[in-house]
């Protein structure tokens, strides 16, 4: 199977730059993934494909402002360090940028010396580990120091950095917004749950293997980066009844399905627990627990359009991507959604 094989042209006026003023007025593409049926609504109609006793799975994840601007001692050259996941001792796996200018050894400062980052070692495709040193709570001198790690192709400033978390983000850990929850109001929720439907929140923090390219020819020999992942008992139990009432399980973004496809058995049936997943989910693959997905649209040859695409078949999702071109959806985290259903 190769990469090429989930290309898709997208004109680049498509992809959005910034987010309506309601979130649920985004529209949404409501997709049969047997039929290849396709149906135009807005995304506040999601409600009536929801039904009592069916339960919504949510990613309460909370984006960091990850991003950081420092120097090396000494130097003046600007350094770009993303903060992508969190290990001991105050240790990070990070991309940086411009990597050839941060080896080994070299210490990078930021803020005139509040935080510095010492590099470790250099990991695969380049990312390094870096531990810090600050004095203060480490949390709070990213508030003051760090950005918002919005996506490459976003060129416009957002004003209201709220808008790229979840109205639900809880738990801070993430490099980047579970973006197919952003069209979700708390009075949409309220609503869902007002119908009958459970509605469980679950983690996992997005990391690199959510949004590192794929580079190689064969998807095959593409390695996911591994990502952290939590389930409570309360959200295992809301599932497993769901499941056992004979409810649907409607998934709520790529990452929400990645973290019940990595700890479902092969009944279906989860328990509560923690861990990583570097699960990589492709056409051929089997789901065990998931029956709809809320998704976004997603880049050409990417592992998130990969995953839909074995949701449904790659030629259904393709197709429903060229009619989503043709009627001028809005593309990407600021984009509007679809239903798999």
């Amino acid at each position: 199977m190769k990469r090429q094989d989930f290309y898709f042209d997208l004109p680049e006026e498509l992809i959005a730059q910034s987010p309506l003023a309601n979130r649920a007025d985004s529209r949404l593409l409501v997709l049969d993934k047997n039929s290849g049926d396709i149906e135009h609504k807005r995304f506040k109609d999601i409600i009536d494909y929801l039904n009592p006793g069916d339960c919504l799975v949510l990613n309460d994840t909370r984006v960091i402002p990850a991003r950081l601007y420092g120097n090396r001692v000494g130097k003046e050259e600007i350094i770009e360090i993303l903060l992508l996941k969190r290990l001991e001792n105050d240790t990070w796996e990070t991309l940086v940028r411009p990597g050839k200018k941060v080896r080994p050894g070299v210490t990078v400062e930021f803020g005139n010396g509040v935080l510095k980052g010492q590099v470790l070692s250099i990991g695969e495709e380049g990312t390094r580990l870096i531990r810090f040193s600050y004095g203060g709570i480490f949390e709070e001198i990213l508030d003051q120091l760090g950005e918002m790690p919005l996506p490459p192709y976003i060129a416009e400033t957002l004003e209201d950095k709220e808008r790229y978390q979840t109205v639900y983000a809880k738990n801070k850990g993430s490099a980047a917004a579970p973006t197919a929850g952003l069209h979700f109001t708390k009075d949409l929720l309220k609503s869902i749950e007002d119908k009958g439907v459970k509605i469980a929140y679950i983690t996992l923090h997005v990391g690199l293997g959510t949004f590192r390219p794929v580079k190689v020819e064969n998807i095959l020999d593409h390695h996911m980066h591994s990502e952290y992942f939590s389930i409570s008992e309360e959200a295992a139990d809301i599932i497993n009844s769901t499941r056992a009432n004979g409810g649907k399980i409607i998934s709520v973004g790529t990452t929400s399905i990645r973290t019940l496809e990595t700890v479902a058995n092969e009944n279906g049936f989860i328990k509560a627990c923690s861990g990583w997943t570097d699960i990589f989910i492709y056409p051929g693959y089997k789901f065990k627990i998931v029956d709809r997905l809320i998704t976004n649209f997603h880049l050409p040859e990417s592992t998130l359009l990969m995953l839909v695409s074995a949701f449904s078949t790659r030629e259904i999702v393709l197709n429903a991507y060229k009619e989503a071109v043709k009627e001028k959806y809005r593309f990407f985290s600021f984009g509007d959604a679809m239903l798999i259903k």
